[in-house]
């Protein structure tokens, strides 16, 4: 997972100038930076989609050998 950049110190000064106190305009920003660490660009998603891809498709032949064996066996 990626973060997305931005001046925070810009967004306290911004939040400041539309009225708010420092020390709210400060914990918005901060929970803002928190919870952009939870955040999945498209990238990420395109690579756990790859890597799903590739674990199903080895499942499948792994499942398909295991039911040729048996199919020999019976």
């Amino acid at each position: 997972m990626s973060t997305i950049s931005f001046d925070t110190d810009r967004l306290v000064e911004d939040l400041k100038s539309s009225g708010l106190p420092h020390d709210q305009a400060r914990a918005i920003v901060r929970g803002l930076v928190d919870a952009q660490t939870e955040l999945a660009t498209k990238m990420d998603l395109v690579q756990l989609e790859q890597r799903l891809t590739i674990k199903l498709g080895s499942m499948m032949v792994v499942a398909i050998g295991i039911v040729a064996v048996l199919v020999k066996l019976i």
